[in-house]
């Protein structure tokens, strides 16, 4: 798969960045950044379905938890950290610091979820 998000050619793919090596705090404890490789994102649009729409208009008739709204969300979030980790393989990361998710709904029942952080090289501190 092509890098839709740089025309440079993609690095070797990192070895070691896995969900421990990505945090939404600005360093990782126990390391130090030695290269910061930029913004990395993982980006999706997603819609429910009518059927969804209408077992999600009945549960919302009981309140609480609309749980196909609340799947739908899981999926699309869990899509775009999964970009994100690839994105930043790409690029040679071994970590991924400062993550958010951002989401706009771009017309009625049309929702864009947008999750990215700054891709980074670590290297253990010496004294950890």
């Amino acid at each position: 798969m092509t890098d839709p998000y740089n025309s440079a050619p993609a690095a070797a793919t990192a070895q070691g960045l896995t969900d421990a090596m990505v945090t939404t705090a600005l360093e990782l404890p126990g390391y130090r950044v030695v290269r910061n490789l930029g913004i990395v994102r993982g980006l999706t649009v997603r819609s429910r379905s009518v059927v969804g729409n209408f077992i999600g208009g009945l549960q919302t008739l009981f309140g609480g938890n609309i749980t196909i709204y609340t799947e739908l969300c899981e999926q699309a979030r869990h899509e775009t950290y999964r970009e994100m980790l690839m994105h930043a393989r790409q690029l040679g990361a071994n970590a991924i610091i400062a993550v958010r998710y951002d989401a706009t709904e771009l017309m009625a029942g049309l929702t864009e979820v947008l999750c990215y952080g700054t891709a980074v090289v670590v290297r253990p501190h010496p004294d950890s």
